[in-house]
């Protein structure tokens, strides 16, 4: 049930900065529709992930091929600390879109950064 509840904001939010992006007349931008749209798929894959490693715990036996076991470090952690890394770096492109237009306009486009940063 919570997964459906996160799932459920995460798209409630979008929606919402996508309306203000439409507001700001830049939901059609090439660089804006990209970026936010590997945001979306960013935020997704850190929500699996994380499912991953709370269903997994922090450490995963791994079989060789001579059949002896090693407890490792679950490999999700790994993939989520780069995905948290790429996520950061892809909201910073997204805020950097929203200052050129925040110039033009400094209300409305304060306002889509502040939901960015909800997001």
């Amino acid at each position: 049930m919570d997964k459906k509840n996160n799932k459920r904001k995460l798209d409630d939010q979008a929606k919402k900065i996508l309306k203000e992006a439409e507001n700001l007349g830049i939901s059609k931008n090439f660089f804006f529709k990209t970026t936010f749209e590997r945001y979306k798929m960013q935020i997704e894959i850190l929500a699996s992930l994380e499912k991953s490693i709370i269903d997994l715990g922090p450490t995963v036996e791994k079989e060789y091929i001579k059949g002896s076991k090693n407890i490792v470090v679950n490999p999700a952690i790994t993939e989520y600390n780069k995905t948290s890394t790429a996520a950061n770096g892809t909201l910073s492109a997204l805020l950097n879109i929203l200052k050129s237009v925040e110039r033009e306009d400094a209300a409305e486009g304060s306002k889509l950064q502040e939901l960015l940063r909800q997001f």
